[in-house]
């Protein structure tokens, strides 16, 4: 069993739902990355969502796209972002960390040698949002040679056909973006609507589902985490840690959002 085999059986033993925070590595500055990894573990979160800064992050609203610049400016490139992991490893050997990030900056490193690299840091999972599952077959058995599991997206416009495809592969958790569009658009969240699409996709998933996009407090991710087997917070968390004046106020502020959602799952 791997880290996200344990942490699933483990919350469905104690009939909890998963907490899935995203925060952007390298902001709101270098020093705080880890520090706030782990203030959110303490604070709750079951798995770490650690966003990998692009220049050009198309599925990310302005929220996160202003992370990624400012933790761009400070350096925080690919490989910064595995010894951020590997740092968070020395203290913490079983919350399962997943890079959120886009496809190019895997391609320049190769598929092979960034696996390895990842695995070696002690990465679980890599969500890469613009690569399509049809063009994946090289990229996940690169990742499985290494325990690196691909987290896959689904969406409310993903076809049965597609949908097909993605369970037949999933490996992790699936996540699904609960509207078509951009993160921290809250206003577009519909939670009757992502329910229906949930139960159904829950009912033929191998892994455990997984939502995010829209939810941005204890009340939207009490109410999401009905259907689905955990909830991914990322831009109203981002927004919060990106007024931190130093790396104390970060990991006060990741404690103080994250806790109450995590109440409120509960």
């Amino acid at each position: 069993m791997n880290r996200f085999d344990h942490k699933f059986a483990d919350l469905r033993a104690a009939s909890r739902k998963a907490l899935i925070p995203f925060v952007t590595a390298g902001d709101p500055s270098l020093e705080a990355t880890v520090p706030v990894m782990h203030a959110l573990v303490e604070a709750g979160a079951d798995v770490i969502e650690l966003g990998v800064p692009f220049s050009d992050p198309m599925a990310d609203g302005p929220t996160i796209q202003r992370s990624s610049e400012r933790a761009l400016a400070r350096g925080a490139g690919l490989s910064w972002v595995l010894d951020a992991v590997r740092a968070f490893r020395e203290r913490d050997a079983g919350t399962p960390v997943v890079l959120m990030g886009y496809l190019n900056p895997i391609e320049i490193r190769g598929a092979e040698c960034f696996a390895r690299e990842a695995a070696q840091a002690g990465v679980d999972g890599v969500l890469l949002v613009d690569l399509p599952p049809e063009e994946s077959p090289e990229f996940r058995q690169a990742f499985a040679a290494h325990g690196v599991d691909l987290i896959l997206l689904a969406s409310p416009t993903t076809t049965d056909a597609r949908l097909r495809l993605l369970l037949a592969n999933a490996q992790g958790y699936l996540y699904y973006v609960s509207f078509a569009g951009v993160t921290g658009a809250s206003e577009r969240l519909d939670t009757q609507a992502a329910a229906d699409h949930l139960r159904r996709i829950r009912a033929d998933s191998p892994v455990p589902v997984v939502a995010g996009f829209g939810i941005r407090d204890a009340a939207s991710a009490a109410a999401m985490a009905v259907d689905a087997d955990g909830v991914v917070v990322g831009s109203a968390l981002v927004s919060t840690l990106a007024e931190a004046g130093d790396a104390d106020e970060a990991v006060a502020r990741a404690a103080g959002f994250l806790a109450p959602l995590r109440a409120a799952l509960d």
